[in-house]
């Protein structure tokens, strides 16, 4: 669908990222306010959890129990620009500076000897609790050096893997998933569930109720529905009326707010506001000519990177996994009869679809193919083992179907590792000779 567009106004300085969305300004302002409202609950006694992003959070919503997710407070810290600060106090303490940033912020808040609430909106609260998933060696080593750090209960939960890969799950995911999995890994990971739910009755005093979990399952159906609608009409329409520096930041922000019904009420404005801007004409970058494809985490701590590209060339980022990960990744259609089973559907495959080939090249295949991707930009954390994500694998799948890859290393939230006029450069190269001269437009 082609659009002709009138250009987005758009809020901020050079050094910062601009941003056209009241969404992401609603996401962002909630999210402070939310916060202010969980430390309040701490501060009162309740117990309060830590998780990894691929833990079943949905339990825990269900149980009202508060909590806060390992990465989405890494990407707080990053784009605060306390992370630097944070590093220097682990290299300080000994530990390597490779040392997986992501997953190792909040532990390296919790040495801070002086002030914990220094961080982002006062600190992380201490939590009560500590919850990871057995997917990599090192981050359950963090999840425990943090949790001694906090005097919080660690609770680490199994990860399996799978015997066959499907060909497109995402086809599979929503309605299929009982054709995705084995039928004893969802057996093994309903298991781990209950066990989780007995953990924390006994920890906090809640009891678990199977009907608020269907409650909240509904509403994040209900939500990633939205993102389903706004990836597509995002992937359809040239010029794109909205870039990655909008779209990450109003869709990642809400998804740790999953099965709530502010995250749904959201999700559709953000569809409904994008959805406006191309009745009206309105895009992002008029003059785009690539439309480009940013595989990995986002880049916390420099999200005005991402429109470096626009004026110069047309370069305009359009895609990310944020959006299309909850359109595809975490719908799961009639959970009614058996909940538990549903969720169980949900998480375990994450790791899958988005650390493991090729399960994930295929699908970052079908959707540059469906989002209509010039080009793809790759940032691979070196520091990370999950998300090296068989990065060999994506780029020839990528590559071998005339779609060309610029892979290349830097940290997401540890800013210290950065340098914009370098990397800026280095994808204005891969501008120039890959898509200029490379005979792409």
């Amino acid at each position: 669908m082609r659009n002709d567009c009138k250009v987005t106004d758009r809020q901020g300085g050079p050094a910062r990222a601009k941003k056209s969305l009241n969404a992401t300004a609603t996401a962002a302002a909630y999210q402070k306010e939310w916060f202010s409202g969980l430390r309040a609950r701490v501060d009162a006694g309740e117990d309060f959890a830590y998780l990894n992003a691929d833990v079943p959070m949905e339990v825990l919503r269900a149980m009202d129990i508060p909590f806060v997710v390992n990465q989405w407070w890494a990407a707080i810290c990053a784009a605060k620009r306390m992370t630097s600060k944070y590093f220097s106090l682990l290299s300080s303490a000994g530990y390597r500076d490779d040392l997986c940033s992501y997953c190792a912020t909040a532990f390296a808040e919790s040495l801070d000897p002086d002030d914990k609430t220094s961080g982002p909106w006062g600190g992380l609260p201490s939590p009560t609790i500590a919850i990871t998933r057995l997917t990599c060696d090192c981050q359950s080593k963090i999840f425990e050096l943090f949790a001694r750090n906090h005097g919080a209960d660690l609770y680490l939960m199994e990860n399996t893997q799978a015997r066959t890969v499907p060909p497109d799950w995402w086809e599979l995911a929503a309605d299929r998933w009982e054709e995705l999995y084995d039928s004893d890994r969802l057996d093994a990971a309903v298991e781990e569930l209950k066990a989780l739910i007995g953990f924390l009755e006994t920890k906090t005093g809640k009891l678990f109720d199977i009907n608020k979990l269907v409650e909240v399952m509904a509403l994040i159906n209900e939500q990633e529905n939205w993102y389903k609608k706004t990836r597509d009409l995002i992937a359809i329409t040239r010029p794109a009326p909205v870039t990655v520096v909008d779209t990450i930041n109003a869709v990642m922000q809400a998804q740790w707010q999953r099965g709530t019904q502010w995250a749904a009420a959201h999700a559709k404005s953000l569809y409904e506001e994008i959805k406006a801007f191309v009745d009206e004409g309105r895009c992002a970058v008029p003059n785009e000519k690539y439309r480009l494809m940013w595989l990995g985490r986002g880049l916390w701590h420099d999200f005005a990177f991402y429109q470096n590209f626009e004026e110069k060339y047309g370069a305009v980022f359009t895609w990310s996994m944020y959006l299309a990960m909850g359109a595809d990744a975490y719908i799961r259609n009639n959970f009614e009869q058996d909940p538990l089973r549903a969720l169980a559907a949900r998480y375990i495959g994450m790791e899958d679809f988005l650390h493991m080939p090729p399960w994930n090249a295929q699908w970052f295949l079908s959707e540059a193919r469906h989002n209509l991707i010039d080009g793809v930009v790759y940032m691979a954390p070196e520091n990370c083992m999950q998300a090296v994500e068989g990065s060999y694998f994506i780029k020839k799948t990528l590559e071998d179907a005339g779609i060309p890859v610029l892979l290349f290393k830097a940290d997401p939230v540890d800013s210290r590792k950065w340098n914009r006029d370098t990397m800026t450069g280095m994808v204005e190269d891969f501008i120039e000779t890959r898509l200029v001269n490379g005979g792409k437009k």
